[in-house]
């Protein structure tokens, strides 16, 4: 289905020719009319499939059309990390370019309080959208910088990784500043037993709509070790030893363990960084900005950035861990092999392990090669439960199993007829789009 079809604004379709954007993704094609239609939507979608898009499209549609107050803020986009917070924001500024009367300030943590003055600065000089991370929003909320009397969209993006971070009391605390009448829009890559419950607290009669996570491309090399968690470090040291490895993300699900891997790292003086939510905002900026520019080889980094963050040449991805479900799995390997490159994975298995494993491979329908211990490491657990530890194999790799432009806007079709109107609406109400 194109964008065309839909009762998106010529302003917001401008703005997609100009990507050349034309072909909406199974996510955008069955939430956009329903947002439209004022419909609280929750939606099931991992990275990648254009969720962004899904719901900023229909809001800044509707918040040009007109209808709702000026000089407030109209809608709250919920973020759990700052990286996404700057994506949505940079998705806002290509989305909105046509857009005269609809401004957006986004609002994230970290200890700079030079930022905090200029999220002031920006949030009294009035904003219709505002993107934020929960505890920087309640902040503001808390000094009277922000007015939430008026929201009329209240978005909540990767949900579960924003309960899993911990800020479930956060939402339901900015939730309570919301007026009676608006439209709840929410996404998760995961439906967990407690992102239903805040799905029943929040939306009112909502439309589910799920896309079924897609499997991992078949250009990542996938494979994994069968090893005790004291053997990892020393895969590791293997692999960077017979590999001249560069642009590698190594994942692990604690904090706490990324700062020791990374200090083992620096001792073997394999260049790394890492990446987790206990640095400033600087810091992180600064990570990622040295990794990207190729001054740091490996970044070390919680699941933070397993989802949200655009990097196209990752050639490696190493699970220092498990990942605790399937779709973390593929949201995390899906880092590698992007634009056509090829990349690989590699996953350390240890015997507590085994099982979620298992499990991961029934989910991808994937046997993934077992790699055999380098020699000097000995030997691992057994990965098909036998009476002792798998031996360790010396015969090779083999297992068993913003865009330019020119100043002026680009000629198109003819759209007859695509203006519309809407129901107006006081205060915060929803307005009810044409259906398409």
């Amino acid at each position: 289905m194109k964008f065309e079809e839909t009762y998106l604004n010529d302003n917001i379709l401008d703005a997609l020719y100009d990507m050349h954007f034309e072909e909406m993704t199974p996510i955008q094609e069955k939430c956009i009319p329903q947002i439209l239609d004022g419909r609280d939507i929750i939606g099931v979608a991992q990275t990648g499939t254009g969720k962004t898009a899904a719901y900023l499209l229909p809001i800044l549609s509707m918040l040009d059309d007109g209808g709702y107050p000026r000089d407030a803020v109209n809608c709250i986009i919920m973020s759990p990390t700052r990286e996404l917070a700057q994506q949505i924001d940079q998705a806002m500024q290509g989305f909105g370019y046509y857009l005269d009367n609809v401004g957006s300030v986004a609002v994230y943590g970290g200890n700079d309080g030079n930022r905090f003055d200029q999220e002031t600065k920006s949030l009294k000089l009035g904003a219709e959208v505002i993107i934020a991370t929960p505890g920087r929003l309640i902040s503001h909320i808390r000094m009277g910088h922000v007015d939430m009397s008026k929201v009329s969209f209240f978005v909540l993006d990767e949900a579960d990784r924003m309960l899993d971070m911990g800020f479930s009391d956060d939402i339901l605390q900015i939730a309570s500043y919301l007026p009676t009448e608006h439209q709840t829009i929410m996404f998760s890559a995961t439906m967990p037993s407690k992102i239903q419950q805040l799905a029943r607290t929040l939306l009112q009669k909502p439309v589910e709509v799920k896309i079924a996570v897609s499997k991992p491309a078949e250009k990542i090399q996938q494979s994994a070790y069968i090893c005790y968690d004291p053997q990892k470090i020393g895969i590791i040291k293997h692999l960077f030893s017979t590999n001249q490895l560069q642009r590698v993300i190594i994942f692990s699900g604690k904090k706490d363990k990324v700062k020791d891997i990374t200090r083992e790292l620096k001792r073997l003086h394999i260049n790394c960084a890492p990446m987790h939510s206990d640095l400033t905002q600087q810091e992180r900026d600064e990570v990622m900005y040295q990794f990207k520019v190729g001054h740091v080889d490996v970044l070390i980094a919680t699941d933070v950035v397993s989802r949200g963050i655009d990097i196209d040449d990752i050639r490696m991805v190493i699970n220092y861990d498990v990942p605790k479900n399937c779709e973390d799995y593929v949201h995390r390997i899906g880092r590698t092999a992007r634009a056509d490159r090829d990349g690989a994975a590699i996953t350390f298995v240890s015997e507590k392990d085994i099982a979620k494993f298992k499990e991961i491979e029934r989910f991808v329908e994937k046997e993934v090669t077992k790699n055999p211990l380098p020699a000097e490491l000995g030997e691992g657990p057994d990965y098909n439960g036998g009476a002792g530890p798998r031996k360790s194999s010396h015969r090779g790799g083999r297992g068993r199993n913003d865009r330019p432009r020119d100043g002026q806007r680009k000629n198109r079709r003819h759209r007859g007829g695509r203006r519309h109107s809407r129901r107006g609406k006081s205060n915060g109400d929803a307005a009810a789009a044409p259906k398409s």
